[in-house]
């Protein structure tokens, strides 16, 4: 028998005895395997609401404003449209086909003042053409439907945090008033329609930002209907959000300006991206807690069956046999513990996936519900590098220990 085989073997046979399960040992090993299925239980559970709200305010974020926005640098720090551009056909063909480009839409946000019959609310109109992808909306539409954006149709697309304090419906009228200059005595005024509600959980979106027919500010601005306040650059990756912005930022004039989300939104971005240090810590910490425990438990294991290592050794055994001995027990253990933290993780996941149960504060958070995410991949890595490390800083107590153990004889 092979000496791998013949550790394996031994370990089995040790774990099966009835002297092994009414030990000591026996006892702390429950309290080892409870402490790993814990640990992995509290790993899954980090990953996924921290990966989960990642995503989700990278996507609303990227949804309401485009992963990356093409304008003049006068426009870059703004979050109204103040000069109008326009690129050539062939320049937004170029765009369109670049690899990881899935949209390019030109838009115009406008300030206004937002009157319905008993009250008033200021925001910023988003001006948007026939094109616009509303697909991306779809999870955020709340009642109602999109608007029709053609001429100048006034239709509009409303959130129900100023639906509420306008008390307004879908089907009823308010009035915009815009403001072209600060010498304008007399604000221009149109009369529109709301046709549909939306809810994103972001409050810097739902308290101010309208939908609207990007035609509608062009006549109130006096511009030309191939001019826009900006383009927005919707990505199919968001991985290569700053290869991409390079790459068009050398294609476009240089009188235009390549801003990504991130920049735009850049103390939001910190923010979540604290969350991958938090992650880190918890990993750190459940992990070492998960070592400790499993040194402790085949610690104690080793201390109980001295007089096996003493007649194993007597018998010609090496040290590096009998430390796989108890090396194939302590990944037992861990692999026990490993499944049913798998287990209690995926239970919360799954739990929380469809029946969102844990709410948070949108003004604090940027969401209602804590969204979660995990891949298959990600798992797998996850449980690899967790047997991986406990196994290695396991195999140098284990083994210190072994060699300290002096042969015992055995007495008949």
């Amino acid at each position: 028998m092979k000496p791998f085989q013949l550790s394996f073997f031994i370990a089995q046979r040790l774990q099966s005895s009835q002297h092994y399960k009414h030990s000591v040992s026996a006892r702390i090993i429950k309290i080892a395997t409870v402490a790993v299925a814990l640990g992995i239980c509290m790993i899954l559970i980090a990953l996924a609401t921290g990966f989960g709200l990642q995503r989700e305010i990278e996507s609303k974020t990227a949804v309401f404003n485009g992963h990356l926005t093409i304008s003049t640098f006068e426009n870059n720090n703004s979050s109204v449209s103040l000069w109008p551009i326009a690129l050539e056909e062939t320049m937004e063909a170029s765009i369109q086909s670049l690899p990881n480009v899935l949209h390019l839409e030109g838009v115009t946000y406008k300030a206004g003042l937002f009157k319905s019959e008993t009250t008033f609310e200021g925001g910023v109109f988003k001006g948007v053409d026939t094109s616009y992808p509303w697909d991306i909306l779809d999870d955020y539409m709340r009642e109602g439907r999109f608007p029709e954006t053609a001429n100048q149709q006034r239709e509009v697309l409303l959130s129900q945090t100023l639906a509420s304090r306008l008390a307004l419906e879908v089907g009823d009228r308010f009035t915009i008033f815009f403001q072209n200059k600060a010498t304008q005595k007399i604000p221009s005024q149109r009369t529109v329609e709301v046709v549909g509600l939306y809810q994103s959980g972001f409050p810097e979106f739902d308290e101010s930002l309208i939908f609207g027919s990007k035609n509608l500010v062009n006549g109130v601005n006096k511009w030309t209907a191939d001019q826009v306040g900006s383009y927005e650059v919707i990505l199919e990756d968001y991985k290569t959000l700053s290869q991409t912005a390079d790459t068009i930022y050398e294609a476009v004039p240089s009188d235009l300006d390549v801003i990504a989300v991130t920049d735009r939104y850049a103390n939001i971005f910190q923010w979540i991206a604290l969350f991958d240090y938090n992650i880190l810590i918890i990993l750190i910490i459940m992990i070492v807690v998960g070592v400790i425990n499993m040194a402790t438990a085949i610690l104690v294991m080793i201390l109980e069956r001295s007089r096996m290592i003493g007649l194993l050794q007597t018998l010609g055994a090496s040290n590096r046999l009998i430390q796989t001995i108890f090396l194939w027990n302590g990944a037992k253990i861990f692999l026990r513990g490993l499944l049913w933290g798998n287990l209690l993780g995926l239970v919360f996941y799954f739990s929380q996936y469809y029946g969102e149960w844990i709410r948070l504060d949108p003004k604090t958070y940027f969401v209602e519900v804590a969204p979660v995410f995990l891949s298959a991949p990600q798992i797998i890595l996850l449980n690899l590098l967790v047997i991986g490390v406990s196994l290695f800083f396991l195999w140098f107590p284990v083994q210190i220990v072994i060699r300290s153990q002096a042969r015992k004889k055995i007495a008949f």
